[in-house]
Order: C-alpha cells, then structure tokens, then sequence
C-alpha cells in the first residue's frame, strides 16, 4: 500500500510568519505517520506568481517533511488564465519559474499498481503552447492498466463535469476535453484536488473525488455557495488494490485564520 499525504494551499511567503505553525504541525504529523508521498496540489506560496522568494521558502518548508515532494502549480504560484486573474496571467516566465524552483508543473509517478498522475490546471483553456503539450502528456498517461491518482489544483468541476459556467474556482469548460483520457479512464479511482479552501469529498461511481482543506486559511462565507467544511489541514490518500481511502489530516493545535481577519497581510485589497 502507498500512502500519500497532499498538502493544499500552504500560502507561504518569506514577509509574515502566517502559516508556519501550520506546517509544523502536518510535519510533526509526518514524522510519526512516515507517508510515502507528499503532494502539495498548488498555492505553495502567497504569491510566487511574482515573488520568487515566496515560492523558495515554501518548496524548502515542503522539502522538510519526512517524504519525496511532488508539486504542481496553483494560480498564486504561476498565475491563470487571463479571464480570470487579468492581473497575473500565466505566462512563459512564470511556469519557467515554477520548473526551475519546484520542478515540472506536471508529472507522472508509477508505484506499486498505481500510476499517480500531477497536472497543471492553470495553463487549461489558455491557448499557450504549454497546455497543448501537457494535453499529449495526459493521453501518453492514460496509457496503462494501473489504477490512476490524479491531482490537480483546481477541481475538474463544482456541481456536475457538464456544468458550463466559466468561474474562478473550477478548470475552464472549454478546457475539459483535453482531461477525457484520465477522466474517462477505467480504472481512474481518485481526482484530488485543492484551491477552494474547503474540505469536501463525495464518490462518482468508482471515482472518488476529493477537496483538500488549505494548509493555511479559510475563506469567509458565502464563498460562492460552495459545500463543504471550512477547516485547515491535509488528506492522507491511501492507494488500496482497487480503491482509495482519503481521510482528514487535522492536528490538535492548528490554527484556523479566517481570510478577513489576515487579508492586509496576504492580498489586501
């Protein structure tokens, strides 16, 4: 059995201590679980879209937990799609920044009767060279008879893989398609994925879906009508022969900062 611990929205930069009690406590945590894995599924940092010393201090705080570190982007790491982060698109620079100080922004891991597949969510529905690439490497990932773990940052969807709207919290719908080798895979069992802030899970027939909590804040309601349970932590996802076990990684002690009592101190404005 592989387990693997996904860490999600760490939010670290070097100009405030937020969030560094956080950390410690999932890496304590760590140090007695021994995971096999680690995955920080996007928003390692506050802002290394355009701080690469915030990016720097949050890949050497996850480098410190007891396990190999796997890390794929969130928009706060290398940007998004122009749509809906006008102020930072993801771009050339960005994702070059990304590889160089956190490693490829997607991947492919193969343990024992797994494939555990890490995508970069914020090149989806952008038109950049970039995202026509990773749609080749999704297809040559999808081409295995292991059981798939995906992780992403962005979930696939809110309400249902149809669902149209083009939002904030969720990969394009016109970006979609491109995810069709892994999502329609049959023996696909887990699509974890971080972003919204909020610890949720719900299973689509053999596929089960999961919204890792954030490592660092919680995001005052109504937050869009999203569900789900306003906490802060990891999952622990453990790859069973034909099934995944996800449970909430909570500590006692973590902190819980809500996003309008630290705002001035993160993204003020």
């Amino acid at each position: 059995m592989t387990t693997i611990l996904q860490v999600s929205d760490a939010h670290l930069a070097p100009r405030n201590g937020l969030f560094r009690e956080n950390l410690a406590r999932l890496r304590e945590w760590a140090e007695a679980a021994k995971p096999d894995l680690l995955i920080a599924s996007g928003d390692l940092s506050l802002d290394g879209a355009d701080r690469e010393e915030d990016l720097a201090l949050a890949v050497e705080t996850l480098r410190g937990f007891p396990a190999p570190l796997l890390a794929i982007p969130g928009n706060h790491d290398v940007g998004s799609h122009p749509r809906t982060m006008p102020a930072q698109p993801v771009d050339a620079a960005r994702l070059e920044r990304f590889r160089r100080v956190a490693g490829p922004d997607w991947w492919m891991r193969d343990v024992p009767g797994w494939r555990i597949v890490g995508l970069d969510t914020e090149i989806m529905g952008t038109g950049l060279p970039d995202e026509e690439v990773q749609a080749g490497f999704i297809a040559e990932a999808a081409a295995t008879e292991r059981r798939i773990a995906l992780f992403l940052h962005k979930p696939v969807f809110i309400t249902e893989p149809g669902d149209p709207t083009f939002d904030y919290w969720s990969v394009p719908p016109h970006a979609r398609a491109a995810l069709a080798p892994v999502l329609e895979h049959p023996r696909l069992r887990l699509v974890a994925s971080g972003h919204l802030h909020l610890h949720h899970g719900f299973q689509r027939g053999a596929v089960r879906y999961a919204w890792a909590p954030p490592a660092s804040f919680v995001v005052d309601p109504p937050q869009d009508g999203l569900p789900g349970e306003r906490c802060t932590g990891a999952l622990l996802h453990r790859l069973l022969e034909d099934e995944v076990e996800t449970v909430l990684v909570s500590p006692e002690g973590m902190e819980l900062p809500w996003l309008s009592a630290i705002r001035a101190q993160t993204y003020p404005g």
